[in-house]
C-alpha cells in the first residue's frame, strides 16, 4: 500500500508465457505479484513445444530461465490449482477471492525424487501428453516441469475411492505426502489485474470428415508437437502406430476455421514449423500441405515459407473432402482450386486446428467485469488489437487471451500490460 491508500500489488490470471513474462517484469519493478494458474505446473500450452518459429529455437531453453524466475523470485507468490472466485472494488483497491484446490504434497518437504510415481497402482491418460501415454494418480505432468512437486488426481486416486491404499506414502521417505491437505478460501487485495488465460485447441473429433480419433496416424498439431518434444511420449522419435517411421505425411490447414467463423492467424505458421522439424528429423519423407488461404506476414516469416518449399514440401490449395482409412494408408479426397477431384494416399495426417478462448472465459469474464467479443475472447476497450486495455480500469488483458498470437506478440503483449499496470498513479 502506498502513501495515497493504493495497493500496488497486482494479480496475473494464468501462468502461461504472457503471465510469465508479466509477472517477473513487475517483479523486478518491486511490485508484489499474486500468479494465479488452474493447473499444477506453470509455462501454459508453450511448454509443450519443441521449437518455436521461424527460428526453431528450442523452447525449453526459452521458457526454463522464465519459468525457474518466477518459482524462485520472492515478490512472486505462486498460486497454483487456483481459480478465481469473486473480484469487487476498484482500480487501487480490488478485492479478490481465489480457490485454491489441495494437491495432497507438501511443496517445501518433497525433494522431487520421483520415488512416489511407481508404487502407485492407478494408471490413466496423460492429459499433458495429449492422451498418448499414461501417468500415475500421483504424478508431475512430464519430465522438466515446474514445479517440480507432484499432485495427487482424487478422481483416480484409490485412496479418495474408499480403498485402503497409501502406495505413494509409504514409498516417500520424507513424509511430503500429505493427505490431511484442504482446499483453501485465500482473499487478497490488489491494485491492478491482468489477465493471461491463453487459449486451448479446437477438438477435430466434431469434423468427422477427417477421421481423427477413427482412423490410425491421423494426429492433432498438439498431438504432433509431443510426438516431436524430446521429453514427450517417444523421447521426439516420430513414428507411426506401427512403430515405423512415416515416408509421407500430410498437414491439413485451417480445421475448424468454418466451424469458428474466424482465421486463428499462427496456424500456418506453426504448420510450417511442423514442416521443418520433422524434414530435419526425417529428411526423405514427403510432406504435403492443404491450405485455403495462407497468413504469413511480413518478411521473415515469408523467408521460413520458401525455406519450406525449397526443403521439398509441397503446397495445394484446396479443399479437403475426407480422410480415410486404405489398408495402412491414408486416403484423402480433396478438391483443388480448379474444381477436380483428386486423392493423396499418404502415412500419417496431421490436422492443425483452430484456436478457442481458454475453458471458463466467459465464467471469468463475468467475474472480472470484463466483456467478450463474438469469438469469445476478452475484448479490448478500443477496438485496436495493439492494446491490452479493456472497459474495466485496472484491469488488463495479455497474449492469446485477447485473440490468437504467436510467442512474439505474446510477449510484447507481456510488456505492454506491465507497463499499464506500472504506469498506473501510485
Amino acid at each position: 500500500m502506498n502513501d495515497s491508500g493504493q495497493n500496488n500489488s497486482v494479480l496475473v490470471i494464468g501462468a502461461g508465457i504472457a503471465g510469465v513474462e508479466a509477472s517477473s517484469l513487475l517483479a523486478k519493478s518491486g511490485r508484489q505479484v499474486y500468479l494465479v494458474e488452474k493447473n499444477s505446473y506453470i509455462g501454459g500450452n508453450v511448454i509443450k513445444l519443441e521449437d518455436a518459429f521461424p527460428s526453431m529455437e528450442c523452447v525449453g531453453c526459452i521458457m526454463a530461465p522464465k519459468l525457474e524466475e518466477v518459482v524462485d523470485n520472492k515478490n512472486i507468490v505462486l498460486l497454483r490449482l487456483s481459480q478465481l472466485e469473486a473480484v469487487s472494488g476498484s482500480p487501487g483497491s480490488f478485492s479478490v477471492k481465489i480457490k485454491k484446490r489441495a494437491g495432497y504434497v507438501d511443496m517445501e518437504s518433497c525433494i522431487s525424487c520421483g520415488a512416489c510415481f511407481d508404487p502407485c497402482p492407478v494408471e490413466v491418460d496423460n492429459e499433458f501428453e495429449e492422451r498418448l501415454s499414461k501417468r500415475k494418480a500421483i504424478y508431475i505432468p512430464c519430465t522438466g516441469a515446474l514445479p517440480a512437486v507432484p499432485i495427487v488426481d482424487i478422481e483416480n486416486c484409490l485412496r479418495f475411492k474408499g480403498q485402503e491404499c497409501q502406495a505413494c506414502q509409504e514409498a516417500c521417505a520424507f513424509e511430503a505426502i500429505d493427505f490431511n491437505q484442504q482446499d483453501e478460501e485465500i482473499e487478497i487485495q490488489v491494485g491492478a489485474i491482468i489477465v493471461a488465460t491463453g487459449f486451448k485447441s479446437f477438438d477435430p473429433s466434431g469434423i468427422s470428415r477427417y477421421g481423427y480419433k477413427k482412423s490410425d496416424n491421423v494426429y492433432s498439431a498438439m498431438e504432433i508437437e509431443r510426438i516431436c518434444a524430446s521429453n514427450g511420449p517417444t523421447q521426439g522419435q516420430i513414428v507411426l502406430k506401427n512403430c515405423q517411421q512415416p515416408k509421407s505425411m500430410a498437414i491439413i490447414h485451417c480445421v475448424g476455421r468454418d466451424e469458428k467463423g474466424y482465421c486463428s492467424s499462427v496456424c500456418c505458421m506453426a504448420s510450417l514449423k511442423i514442416a521443418h522439424f520433422v524434414k530435419h528429423k526425417l529428411p526423405e519423407v514427403k510432406i504435403t500441405q492443404f491450405y485455403t488461404d495462407l497468413c504469413i506476414p511480413g518478411k521473415t516469416y515469408q523467408r521460413f515459407y520458401q525455406e519450406a518449399k525449397e526443403g521439398g514440401v509441397d503446397f495445394i490449395r484446396a479443399t479437403v473432402a475426407e480422410v480415410s482409412q486404405s489398408g495402412n494408408g491414408l486416403n484423402i479426397r480433396y478438391k483443388s482450386e480448379d474444381g477436380k477431384e483428386n486423392t493423396l494416399t499418404v502415412d500419417m495426417v496431421i490436422l492443425n486446428p483452430a484456436l478457442e478462448p481458454a475453458a471458463d472465459s466467459a465464467k471469468l469474464a463475468q467475474i472480472l467485469g470484463i466483456s467478450q467479443g463474438e469469438n469469445g475472447f476478452f475484448s479490448e476497450k478500443e477496438p485496436d488489437l495493439t492494446s491490452v486495455v479493456t472497459a474495466r480500469e485496472g484491469i488488463f488483458i495479455a497474449g492469446c487471451a485477447q485473440n490468437p498470437k504467436d510467442i512474439a506478440e505474446t510477449i510484447a503483449d507481456a510488456e505492454a500490460a506491465s507497463g499499464r499496470v506500472l504506469a498506473l498513479r501510485r
